[in-house]
């Protein structure tokens, strides 16, 4: 572990659950005879559509949690009430990494597979991720790669520790040239590759090791906290592992329709500076960011240029984010547009 103060979101009523760490035995058989001992876990935020459309492609009877960030906002609640066998939770409303510790450790289940609403996984590809964690002791966490809406396969869906070298090559587009030298990683579809950390858009983790790893760091609100998993993971000598040869659709919307994209890059690059900060000094620190400054300056002049206002705005909220911050991102950061009466509720019927 990295020694910084990580999770502190943790400790959950006793009526939420507790974070064990014995094995667990808990398997669920459909009406097909067929036996699930993995859970799925997908963290909501205003995200209803895109849940329903998921749901609609799998089995009724898959064990599925649902940790509704939003907190009953869009109706999500009511939308899965009658789906069997899923369980809803209210979400702690701290980001990402608090919604995916609150289902994990109120899990009865082994193995959870962390599943994006924006992604489209079949249940032959979370079987074949659960096999991984189910058939190594030493297994972690295992991902697929994903592919947008174009088939084009989807670049950060994991990548190496950030360093000042590994800013320059992605700054100056040298990562298309050298595609392992880069920041982030987008795999050729069956090549395998090692990873320093990986993304969980559609994923399978021990929930016994996330456990003892502390589960993800809630610091984070957004981003980067499977940065800060993959350390965790590497440091305590555990694996993980990108299986290649899956691919799933993903649309590439997030979590959450409701807020501009330009709000969750800035977010992006808030939590670039946080996680860098932790492990570099001051100087490796700003390397980066100028490294970065210089190479999405680059890129919002030529978008200009195109006239491609929209994405040279993305890249400029980045930029933003990474000198700047944002006024969300910040450890215990609760979405204050949600109803204050209802912080920590217990999980629904």
């Amino acid at each position: 572990m990295s020694g910084q103060p990580v999770s502190a979101g943790l400790t959950y009523p006793d009526n939420a659950g507790s974070a064990r760490v014995e094995p667990l035995v808990r398997a669920h058989a459909d009406d097909r005879g067929r036996t699930y001992d993995y859970e799925v876990l997908i963290v909501a935020y205003y995200s209803r559509q895109l849940i329903e459309k998921l749901l609609a492609s799998m089995p009724t009877d898959l064990p599925i949690a649902i940790v509704d960030n939003s907190r009953g906002a869009d109706g999500l609640g009511e939308a899965v009430a009658e789906r069997p066998n899923t369980r809803y939770l209210i979400g702690p409303g701290r980001g990402f990494g608090a919604g995916v510790n609150r289902g994990v450790m109120t899990s009865e289940y082994d193995i959870v597979a962390l599943v994006n609403p924006d992604s489209s996984p079949s249940v032959d590809q979370l079987d074949s991720l659960a096999a991984e964690v189910r058939g190594d002791p030493r297994m972690a966490f295992v991902t697929t790669i994903t592919s947008g809406p174009d088939g084009r396969i989807d670049i950060g869906i994991g990548g190496w520790e950030p360093s000042v070298r590994r800013a320059w090559i992605h700054a100056v587009g040298a990562h298309k040239i050298f595609p392992k030298a880069g920041l982030w990683a987008r795999p050729v579809p069956g090549r395998p590759i090692e990873l320093d950390w990986l993304c969980g858009t559609c994923s399978v983790v021990s929930r016994r090791h996330l456990v003892e790893l502390g589960g993800l760091d809630e610091s984070f609100f957004l981003y980067s906290e499977d940065v800060q998993l993959g350390r965790d993971i590497r440091e305590a000598g555990l694996r993980q592992k990108v299986r290649t040869d899956l691919v799933v659709p993903h649309l590439g919307a997030g979590s959450n329709t409701r807020d501009p994209k330009t709000r969750m890059l800035r977010l992006r690059g808030a939590s670039m500076t946080q996680y860098i900060s932790r492990f570099n000094t001051v100087y490796g620190t700003n390397g980066i960011r100028v490294a970065l400054t210089v190479g999405y300056l680059g890129r919002v002049l030529v978008c200009r240029m195109r006239q491609n206002h929209a994405t040279a705005r993305e890249h400029g909220a980045y930029l933003r984010g990474l000198w700047f911050g944002a006024p969300e991102h910040a450890s215990g950061y609760v979405d204050r547009s949600l109803p204050a009466d209802r912080t920590e509720p217990d999980e629904a019927p």
